[in-house]
């Protein structure tokens, strides 16, 4: 397992960290009532079955926000151009359970006064505390891979061949493979995307205009980078034919285009080499 490697872009999606801590917190409360870990159903015992679920919801709740307040940074480090491998992803889930764990076990010490020692709460605490996590994660990760793989079967399976008109066009096509908007090379300036949205800028008639597409730079990558607009940032691709200069300042390498209203691109280290080999080329 390379532990370097990237972990896929529909982890950091929005909706799909919104679905996780949904289904996350579902799945803590059904197990919570049903298991009944940490001896909670014996310390109400007196308390009604309506009134303990309301108490337990939102003790969950509670310890949920935990993986609420984590996701937020998580998803803000990935907008920023941050990117995150598996190993740190994996010890990010690790520094969660650890952080809930501590959530839990000073309720049970506290609060339920059970067991006596913080040795033997933080045991138990993380042991629980790792199923509540781990099996929805598990199950997150596994159902947002179908999804992807089944979004980009029907990309497939929906692309058309373009008309005669849009021959020698650059055709852009929405997640299910339809064609929303086709322009000639030399207009397009560069692509900015965030989570299944593309804004595509481009020129017409001298005048720089925008277009927002329902798809992911991902999806789009493979397509175009055959006509030299390629990735060149989580969150940009660039016309490279539309390329003054590369210019390196402060907050790291931009890219400058050429055109009448001043345009800047930045790159990403992750990208820095691609992007000098395909200027090396062009020369």
């Amino acid at each position: 397992m390379d532990f370097s490697k990237n972990i896929p872009g529909y982890l950091l999606r929005r909706q799909n960290i919104i679905r996780l801590i949904l289904f996350t917190a579902s799945f803590a409360l059904i197990f919570i009532n049903l298991y009944e870990p940490f001896n909670v159903r014996h310390k109400f015992i007196n308390v009604p079955d309506l009134e303990f679920l309301f108490y337990s919801s939102l003790i969950i709740l509670t310890g949920v926000l935990v993986v609420v307040i984590s996701r937020i940074i998580m998803y803000r480090m990935v907008q920023k151009g941050k990117s995150i491998n598996l190993g740190n992803y994996l010890f990010w889930i690790a520094l969660e359970i650890v952080s809930m764990s501590l959530f839990y076990t000073f309720y049970q010490i506290f609060i339920l006064k059970d067991p006596p020692t913080f040795q033997d709460a933080i045991e138990v605490s993380i042991i629980n505390t790792s199923l509540i996590l781990l099996i929805p994660y598990s199950t997150s990760w596994l159902y947002f891979a179908w999804m992807d793989n089944k979004e980009q079967l029907e990309a497939l399976t929906n692309a058309k061949e373009p008309e005669k008109e849009t021959k020698g066009m650059v055709v852009f096509n929405d997640e299910k493979g339809i064609m929303r908007l086709s322009l000639k090379l030399k207009d397009v300036l560069y692509l900015q995307g965030a989570d299944n949205y593309v804004t595509i800028f481009y020129n017409d008639q001298q005048k720089q205009e925008k277009f927002l597409l329902r798809n992911t730079l991902k999806q789009l990558e493979d397509s175009l980078k055959q006509i030299d607009i390629i990735r060149c940032h989580r969150s940009y691709m660039v016309n490279f034919k539309k390329v003054k200069l590369i210019e390196r300042g402060k907050d790291g390498l931009r890219i400058k285009l050429d055109t009448n209203t001043p345009v800047e691109v930045p790159v990403s280290k992750t990208y820095v080499d691609s992007v000098f080999k395909l200027f090396g080329e062009n020369q």
